[in-house]
């Protein structure tokens, strides 16, 4: 179905053509090309940190910060329930078992359950910014101080926000806030876990280029053409942020006095603006009719066949997920596309 009011759409005002069409024209197309490394400095510069390694997704981000911090089968890793699949997916792919924490009211990982969850088969906390909601990361780095744990950030909602754990990964899809249509890019302060993401991203191949290859490695490289579009939206970023802080704006503003919707706490930086609706189903079901997409909420990991727990019902991410939603959310939206959506929002229940 086509909407006239899609929940994202990718934006791209810079100099991406330009960029791409270097690529292209100089026979640079690979991930050996120069745009691979001008993304990865820029994008590092931008948030305060000295090392970035460009992937192919923000899940194989993930996966390569894992596997740079030494995870593996026996491992666990503390994971929020409330989260996309593939922040769970990725601790999986390293053979270790992620361990599922409850959410607070903001939506991200309840810090004050994490302890309990903590065992001596711990090695990680992934705390996730859900929505560009920053988690309460000093809580977090003092549990990790106090068990002596390393910290990867799922950071694929919230570019902008400066990483503080060992490492940050950001997530380039094209509904993200900045894209590459697809891609990822890790930042971390340690040049080590740079220089072994870097290895593990290319095939784990020697420095004489042997084909001995001496231990598991992925094919997770960035192509010199993405890395082109990565680099005209990170240099848009101030913008695309600023832009997008006065669409939470409107948004607050038109919303906050209708009856049946409730708004969620404010956001770090805006990826989606997430609410709660009652009768929600109905409320999806009327905007899709008037063009407008809306998504659900995601849904708790203990939920989900692969990690299945009889209990997920109990969960406050279960709670959450029942009636929340999302509304189109992209840097191209304007103030007449919000004054629709939010008015037919107010239509809906009878708001004057």
């Amino acid at each position: 179905m086509s909407y006239a009011y899609p929940v994202s759409m990718p934006y791209l005002a810079g100099r991406e053509l330009q960029y791409v069409t270097e690529a292209v024209s100089g026979g640079w197309i690979s991930s050996q090309g120069p745009y691979v490394k001008k993304f990865e400095a820029a994008f590092a510069v931008y948030h305060d940190m000295p090392h970035g390694v460009a992937c192919s997704s923000g899940t194989t981000a993930l996966t390569l910060a894992l596997r740079a911090l030494g995870v593996g089968p026996g491992d666990e890793v503390i994971v929020p329930e409330f989260t996309m699949i593939a922040s769970a997916w990725s601790v999986t792919y390293t053979g270790a078992t992620p361990v599922f924490v409850d959410c607070g009211d903001d939506l991200n990982i309840d810090v004050a359950r994490i302890e309990e969850k903590i065992t001596p088969r711990t090695k990680v906390i992934m705390p996730v910014h859900i929505y560009g909601r920053q988690c309460d990361m000093a809580a977090v780095m003092d549990l990790a101080h106090e068990y002596n744990l390393r910290v990867v950030e799922d950071s694929a909602e919230a570019h902008g926000v400066r990483p503080i754990g060992d490492i940050a990964c950001f997530s380039l899809f094209a509904n993200k806030i900045i894209t590459a249509g697809e891609g990822g890019v890790c930042l971390t302060r340690d040049a080590h876990l740079a220089e072994q993401m870097a290895h593990l991203r290319a095939m784990a191949f020697t420095k004489d280029h042997s084909f001995l290859h001496k231990k598991l490695a992925y094919n997770f490289r960035m192509t010199n053409m993405q890395a082109a579009v990565a680099l005209a939206q990170t240099e848009q970023l101030d913008q695309i942020l600023a832009t997008r802080r006065d669409i939470e704006k409107r948004y607050d503003e038109a919303l906050r006095d209708i009856p049946g919707i409730t708004l969620m706490p404010p956001r770090d930086v805006l990826w989606m603006y997430d609410l709660r609706a009652e009768r929600r189903a109905e409320l999806c079901a009327y905007l899709a009719d008037e063009g407008i997409e809306t998504r659900v909420f995601f849904k708790p990991m203990s939920r989900q066949p692969g990690y299945l727990d009889e209990n997920w019902s109990s969960l406050n991410a279960s709670r959450f997920s029942a009636d929340g939603f999302y509304l189109p959310t992209h840097t191209g939206l304007t103030a007449q596309d919000q004054e629709f959506i939010t008015g037919r929002i107010r239509a809906f229940y009878g708001a004057a």
